[in-house]
């Protein structure tokens, strides 16, 4: 079934609306991307306007940024420790923007979205 972001069926009293027209193909949506650890896989996606979109589905190395010494380097993942986005995440190694991840280097904030961008971008902790 497709994902609909167009307006909502029900007022705010719980009565329903008749829509004045049918649903579009720009209110549709897609299912999430669950990025896990594990190694490198992308999927190359067109969106609207022709345009294309990268998402990331597996990854096991992040390019971590380094805030004392200025400096970017890549490293690898070792798990997810923390996911404010679900708690359940942390379990299943599921990366998503604002996740905290144990890598070689220490632990790394996950700055970029990866079902989005195709890219893992993290900042180094303590």
């Amino acid at each position: 079934m497709a994902i609909w972001q167009g307006r909502s069926l029900k007022k705010p009293s719980g009565g329903r609306i008749r829509l004045p027209r049918k649903k579009r193909k720009y209110e549709l949506g897609r299912e999430p991307v669950f990025t896990h650890v594990a190694p490198l896989r992308k999927k190359i996606i067109r969106v609207r306007g022709g345009n294309y979109k990268v998402k990331l589905l597996r990854s096991d190395e992040i390019n971590v940024y380094n805030p004392k010494t200025g400096k970017a380097q890549k490293a690898k993942i070792r798990g997810v420790i923390e996911n404010p986005a679900n708690p359940h995440f942390a379990q299943r190694n599921i990366i998503t923007k604002g996740a905290i991840v144990e890598t070689d280097l220490g632990k790394v904030k996950v700055t970029s979205r990866p079902g989005q961008h195709g890219v893992l971008n993290g900042v180094l902790l303590e």
